[in-house]
């Protein structure tokens, strides 16, 4: 019988070492996101646009800057001077990009104290569990207010694209390289925080797996000290 608690104890070793790779591993894919969120927002590469009648220059476009890029000169950058101004896509796209950040800097937060094995709030499994819910309550969301205006830009570059009542000479936006940043970092928050719920049920399994243990423990000492006194009388 001893080997047998061992055996379980062992198995739930294992289910906490896999507990806790699960939690890093899920923060490190939203930490990730997160990072590629911030630089994909300021980078000045969402539309690219070539023109076939002047092939020297190239025009990119972000959120927050119109580039140009000619060889005799270089690139070129120039901010957006009003705000009022912005389409309604650029500035939509604006709006959701920064609620992304600052919903994807919370979760990533809120997650790192709800690890397992960070001294901050050690002995309150609740709390943490809280926190590990939270993170990836607010990751999730981050994830999605990046995928969103990335997709609607998409949707309507691909609609003025195909657009017959403009001109067939006439230059169109296309897609740029932060575009597709901007999907693989939407989409890392996404798994990121998804793998965070999964890791909160993984804790909830150990954690009834282990009353069952004690309990089982609790039981055979009672039946041993039990057997004992019958053979004493």
């Amino acid at each position: 019988m001893v080997v047998y608690v061992s055996r379980k104890q062992t198995s739930v070793n294992m289910v906490l070492l896999t507990t806790k790779f699960v939690q890093r591993a899920s923060l490190f894919v939203s930490f990730g996101g997160l990072v590629t969120t911030i630089i994909t927002t300021f980078l000045p590469l969402w539309k690219t646009m070539n023109s076939d009648l002047n092939e020297m220059e190239n025009w990119y476009e972000g959120l927050w800057h119109m580039c140009i890029y000619t060889e005799e000169v270089g690139i070129h950058c120039k901010a957006f001077e009003s705000f009022s101004a912005l389409p309604l896509d650029t500035l939509a796209s604006r709006v959701l990009m920064c609620i992304s950040i600052a919903t994807g800097f919370l979760g990533v937060a809120a997650a790192f104290f709800g690890l397992q094995g960070v001294e901050i709030g050690t002995g309150r499994e609740r709390m943490k569990r809280t926190l590990l819910i939270l993170g990836g309550v607010f990751i999730v969301v981050s994830g999605i207010t990046t995928l969103a205006p990335v997709s609607l830009m998409a949707y309507i570059m691909v609609v003025k694209f195909w657009d017959e009542n403009l001109p067939d000479v006439m230059p169109r936006w296309e897609y740029g390289e932060a575009m597709f940043s901007a999907w693989f970092a939407g989409l890392l928050l996404v798994v990121g925080g998804t793998f965070l719920f999964v890791a909160v049920c993984m804790g909830d399994h150990e954690a009834k797996l282990q009353s069952k243990i004690l309990a089982r423990n609790q039981e055979q000492r009672s039946r041993t000290r039990h057997y004992r006194k019958t053979e004493i009388i």
